[in-house]
């Protein structure tokens, strides 16, 4: 009808620009018209005609009334048809089955299965300076009994990456770990409302004692998602650090004295001599204590000084960035980092 009319307003000397435009037409669309060889409207969704393969009322409500029969309730298509074709009958392909259940809105788990439960990531925060992210964690150090293991405590400032509290014990108790962060805090001089703490999803992290402890000493807990390891990447960053250093013992802790040495050395060793990659190979130490940006300075003054000696090898290229690594983010959203809030915003 839309051609016919077209046709017309042409033959009366309009032009088709504007009779298609009276319909709502373009001439594109007019031109694909003409040279179809079917009117059939092909867009997607468009009505279509039923197959003739297509099931009748009384077939979907025989699938439907096996599907919702006490034998099969709590099964799945996938099963209810091998069954079924046990018993010499075939109702439906299993596709089919699907089908006409989620038509009745009944595609949901059969039984006693709950559907997948939608976890939000954990808050992102950003640290400008020490003092106001941590990150903790729990790792277990091999004893000389096979199977017991002692509970290693670490805390770590994630800007600096600074060890600033550890204890070794022989389980795994909310105490220990309201205790360790109340020395951590009174140590490094942790001023209320201005530090937050980032830990796993474990009794430890979020026991009644340990919550108490943070409420008390004003700081935000954070915590990772269930089952998600990469939510707490600082310390499980650390913990590798600690277990492949080639300082680590091969055989296993003969006591809980041997333990908690050897880590001191360790956390002596990381704080004060590991130049890290991810802060430009300064040490966790100089940067929580501010003598990063004299020791960059310094660096830069060095590969400046090659530089002008001998030109010719940087071929114009500027030479090593060596400055600071000004923020570092916990957990950002991977689609917008602008979007972050720190702790003072948040408060």
């Amino acid at each position: 009808m839309a051609m016919s009319l077209i046709d017309e307003a042409i033959r009366a000397g309009a032009r088709q620009s504007r009779a298609c435009a009276m319909l709502g037409l373009s001439c594109r669309t007019l031109r694909r018209w003409r040279s179809a060889q079917t009117l059939v409207d092909q867009r997607k969704g468009a009505a279509r005609k039923p197959s003739a393969n297509a099931l009748n009322t009384e077939e979907k409500d025989a699938i439907l009334a096996v599907c919702n029969s006490a034998e099969y309730q709590s099964l799945p298509p996938s099963q209810i048809v091998p069954c079924l074709a046990d018993q010499g009958v075939y109702l439906a392909s299993e596709s089919t089955f699907y089908r006409v259940l989620r038509e009745h809105g009944q595609a949901h788990r059969r039984g006693r299965a709950q559907p997948p439960r939608a976890v939000p990531r954990p808050r992102a925060w950003v640290a400008y300076a020490p003092l106001q992210t941590w990150s903790w964690d729990i790792t277990f150090l091999p004893t000389a009994v096979r199977g017991q293991f002692y509970r290693l405590y670490i805390v770590m400032d994630i800007y600096s990456r600074m060890i600033v509290g550890w204890e070794i014990h022989l389980d795994e108790r909310a105490e220990h770990a309201a205790a360790l962060i109340s020395k951590a805090c009174l140590r490094h001089g942790v001023q209320r409302n201005k530090l937050v703490l980032h830990a796993d999803n474990g009794s430890p992290m979020k026991g009644a004692t340990m919550l108490a402890t943070l409420q008390r000493l004003g700081i935000m807990p954070s915590f990772s998602r269930p089952t998600v390891s990469d939510d707490n990447p600082y310390s499980e960053a650390l913990f590798r650090t600690l277990k492949y250093t080639p300082a680590y013992p091969k055989k296993p802790f003969a006591s809980i004295e041997q333990a908690r040495q050897w880590v001191q050395r360790f956390v002596t060793w990381y704080n004060t001599e590991h130049r890290h990659s991810a802060i430009k190979f300064v040490t966790p130490a100089q940067r929580h204590y501010g003598h990063e940006a004299a020791l960059m300075a310094r660096r830069r003054m060095v590969y400046e000084a090659a530089k002008q000696a001998k030109p010719q090898r940087w071929k114009g290229r500027a030479t090593r960035d060596w400055q600071p690594v000004a923020e570092v983010w916990l957990n950002p959203e991977k689609s917008s980092l602008g979007e972050i809030q720190n702790l003072e915003h948040a408060a």
